[in-house]
């Protein structure tokens, strides 16, 4: 059974993992590591009773009466054998350079660590409390306190009798003789004494007591809560927060006190300070030690917990707990179960809690085992995100605090980030995280791709190949390429597109997809593929020609940007067949490097194509063309019917005969009345309109246009015996002719459609033109009253004549222009009126002489 035990021990001790739940997801706040090297020498053969901590060093006592001094990495610096039995309590003062040690023989030794400095004291019980002063290294502050039953030394000057328990200081007088005082007695055994400034707390079986070694005054008893446990099965903890706040734990209770001054009205016989529970709480176990952690509290717990099997009490691992103390309560921040060696037979006096101020260490001493616990520096919280395999927030992590940390790097959690992803299976993250994490780091580009190689995951990778800065080798894309040339034309053809050609070896990429359409000669993809690759390559005749073939959009494009003119001339009919419009459009804008007579002729055989440009031409200049203009007769009545009117009216090149030719012989009718119109014959275009077109509207139309009566006398003619005829004329003649010609020539008892209201119309059209005449003429005469009046007064005007100071005759016209007479020429007797000849001149009318001057 004590073999199994053992056993038992041994594993829990080569356990590493201090946390009790190794699979929360909650990151703990603080590590843990044993303190080994010399410690693990010394707790070999002994155990550790107590310890005290400097910002310094370590010193650490033992069951054998050694006191030993260690780094803080646990290496021994100096050794010190004080007694044969065990070591109760060591203190140091603030400088590190004095110590106080009491033992369970009853020494009390209190020395200079780097002087000849010493005092020596023998009680007769043992000791189990020691403080030196925090400022002892000062010649006017030697003073330490200690514990214990009566001065066997009486030379010191204390009277101490019976079994009576006291706290005693001593100090150094002017003569370096020692002397002691009673601070307290009579309350039990002083089990835990702190010093902090002027401020000394110690507890003894009742409770709390807090002495102010400046005033000589006792402020105040903190009263022991749970009297049921035994004081030396579990001992009070004390603690200073700073030099006003003191913390106490004992049982399951913790308090925080808070030093105050007292008003001074409030003096009269009390102490000049007084305490203040500020908080004040319970916990779930007892409290083996206590440390401040900022304005948060970490508490060492003692554990029992029973067995499910045996219903039996044991003991448990203890607990190191970090808590937010509130007025009446606490919130616990974290919890972690310590497996330290020999938990299974501690109990709650063998733990204790020592913590250096400066650098936020938490010092868990048992009798054999010291663990050390401190905050957790981002290092520390990247190896728990990276244990929980939460790459991405390691990641994030590393990145905002680059410059703290110091034990990884971003590129090496980058790199497990990728690993892990493609552990996972999710290869196109890990391919896109590769961009952020890899940056412009070639190699490592190199070696992961060649990783996604080898797990056939080259497609993943691709679409985040870095493609400029840095450039990978030709090789390590060429690979890519290929891997989708054997499976997808489409994502090579997407790669092709996107990747500068000068990444890879163009020639071989060619050579591979020709290779490939020996297999599939027809497949488009490669075909256009093939084109863009030949682009690349400056093999621009290629590239066009598989356009062409393709009838692909990009190929006027690909005209353009790399001016192929040259390379199309006898092109021109695959062009036109695959866009008429984009390529007419081309051919006309670049007329000098394609003629327009080198287009015509290319599209000699092909006349529907000829007209589309031809036509395209004429639309954008009346007279480029326009020695293919008799040609575009033939060619506009072949293809575009439509369009031959408008270009017969619009083009002054065009052979009228040869047209005329053409659209007798189609037996165009509109075409030819506008020729027959055009060459002057006029009453054979009426004539066709009447007998080919039957459209009296038409036919009236035309007769308007040309304002010829003869026409007008041939309409009537031909419509007088066709009574839907007369009823046209009758509705649109009587404004070109007297509609009384028509009427009087109409044969008695010809039924005609619509009589009545087409002579109404007559009728209406007829007094509409009297009331315009009437208007007109009223506007007429009122017009030429107002001229008359305007130019009376005119006249009336008199007329400025600066030369009326000189000796020769003047006249003035009206319109102010002024002659010498002499000038004027001289009037006859049949036009006896004189005109200015300026006014004459300009047509602006005869200005009569209104004025004859004779100085």
């Amino acid at each position: 059974m004590a073999e199994a035990e053992e056993q038992e021990t041994e594993s829990l001790e080569e356990s590493t993992d201090e946390s009790e739940e190794e699979e929360s997801e909650e990151e703990p706040k603080l590590k843990y590591e044993r303190l080994s090297n010399g410690v693990t020498e010394i707790l070999q053969k002994d155990a550790a009773s107590c310890m005290t901590v400097h910002d310094k060093f370590l010193a650490l006592g033992t069951h054998y009466g050694k006191v030993y001094l260690l780094d803080i990495q646990g290496n021994i610096t100096q050794k010190f054998d004080v007694s044969p039995v065990k070591i109760n309590q060591i203190s140091l003062d603030e400088s590190g350079e004095h110590m106080g040690v009491c033992s369970e023989d009853g020494k009390v030794q209190v020395f200079g660590l780097y002087s000849g400095e010493e005092f020596h004291e023998t009680f007769d019980c043992p000791i189990k409390i020691i403080a030196v002063h925090p400022h002892f290294v000062r010649s006017s502050c030697k003073q330490f306190v200690t514990g214990g039953k009566k001065v066997l030394c009486e030379e010191h000057g204390t009277n101490t009798t019976g079994d009576v328990q006291m706290l005693l200081l001593f100090e150094r007088s002017w003569m370096s003789r020692w002397k002691s005082s009673v601070l307290h007695e009579g309350e039990g055994n002083i089990r835990s004494v702190k010093w902090r400034g002027h401020l000394i707390a110690w507890a003894n079986n009742m409770g709390v007591k807090i002495f102010d070694i400046t005033s000589k005054q006792r402020i105040t008893n903190v009263p022991r809560d749970d009297i049921s446990l035994r004081p030396d099965m579990y001992p009070c903890s004390l603690c200073w927060k700073d030099s006003v706040t003191l913390i106490i734990g004992w049982g399951t209770s913790v308090k925080v006190c808070s030093v105050k001054e007292r008003h001074a009205s409030e003096l009269r016989d009390l102490p000049s300070r007084y305490v203040e529970i500020v908080s004040q709480f319970e916990t779930e176990f007892y409290i083996s030690g206590l440390a401040p952690l900022c304005d948060q509290l970490v508490v060492l717990s003692y554990v029992k917990e029973v067995s499910e099997k045996t219903e039996r009490e044991y003991c448990a691992r203890p607990r190191l707990d970090i808590i937010q103390p509130l007025p009446e309560t606490c919130e616990e921040i974290s919890s972690d179960a310590l497996t330290v060696r020999g938990f299974q037979e501690n109990e709650c006096r063998d733990y204790h809690l020592e913590y250096s101020e400066g650098e936020s260490l938490f010092y868990i001493v048992s009798p054999r085992d010291v663990v050390v616990a401190k905050e957790r520096d981002q290092d520390d919280h990247i190896d728990w995100l990276l244990e929980k395999k939460k790459y991405e927030e390691a990641l994030m992590a590393a990145e905002i605090s680059q410059k703290n940390i110091k034990r990884h790097k971003i590129l090496d959690i980058g790199l497990a980030y990728i690993n892990h992803l493609v552990e996972k299976g999710e290869y196109d993250i890990a391919a896109r995280k590769c961009q952020k994490i890899l940056g412009k780091n070639a190699a490592l580009w190199e070696y992961e791709v060649y990783k996604f190689k080898e797990i056939g995951q080259l497609k993943a990778i691709s679409p985040y190949l870095p493609r400029g800065d840095p450039v990978l080798k030709p090789l390590i894309y060429e690979m890519i390429l290929h891997e989708f040339l054997e499976s997808d034309y489409e994502g090579f053809a997407t790669l092709i597109r996107e990747w500068p050609g000068d990444l890879y070896n163009n020639s071989v990429i060619v050579q591979a997809v020709r290779d490939h359409l020996k297999k599939d000669s027809q497949n488009r993809t490669l075909l256009k593929t093939l084109a863009e690759l030949y682009t690349y390559d400056k093999n621009y005749g290629n590239a066009l020609e598989i356009y062409l073939t393709l009838r692909h959009k990009d190929v006027f494009q690909l005209i353009h940007k790399h001016n192929l003119f040259s390379s199309i001339k006898d092109k021109i009919v695959l062009l036109m067949d695959f866009d008429s419009e984009k390529a007419v459009d081309m051919l006309l804008d670049n007329e000098d490097k394609i003629s327009i007579k080198k287009v015509v002729e290319e599209l000699e055989d092909r006349p529907e194509l000829q007209h589309v440009y031809l036509h395209k031409l004429f639309k954008r200049d009346h007279h480029k063309g326009q020695r293919y203009h008799e040609k575009q007769i033939s060619l506009y009545a072949e293809y575009d019917r439509p369009n031959l009117l408008p270009f017969l009216r619009d083009s002054t090149h065009c052979p009228l005969e040869k047209a005329l030719e053409i659209c007798q012989q189609r037996n165009f009718v509109e075409e030819t009345v506008y020729l027959l119109s055009r060459m002057g014959n006029s009453r054979s275009a009426l004539k066709m309109i009447m007998e080919e077109l039957h459209d009296v509207d038409k036919a009236i139309e035309f007769a308007k246009e040309q304002d010829d009566g003869e026409l007008w006398e041939d309409l009537i003619l031909y419509s007088i015996d066709k009574p839907p005829f007369i009823t046209g004329l009758l509705n649109n003649i009587g404004t070109h002719v007297d509609p009384i010609l028509l009427i009087h020539r109409i044969k008695e008892g010809m039924e005609i459609p619509n009589l009545r209201d087409s002579l109404v119309k007559i009728l209406q059209d007829y007094n509409l033109q009297i009331l315009l005449r009437e208007g007109c003429k009223k506007i007429l005469v009122a017009d030429s009253l107002s001229l008359l009046k305007k130019m009376h007064r005119t006249q009336m005007k008199g007329v400025l004549v600066d030369d009326a100071a000189k000796p020769f005759s003047v006249v003035a016209f009206h319109c102010r222009h002024m002659f010498h007479k002499e000038c004027l020429p001289v009037p006859s007797m049949n036009s006896p009126a004189q005109f200015c000849g300026i006014c004459s001149a300009k047509h602006r009318g005869p200005g009569s002489a209104i004025l004859e001057m004779k100085k």
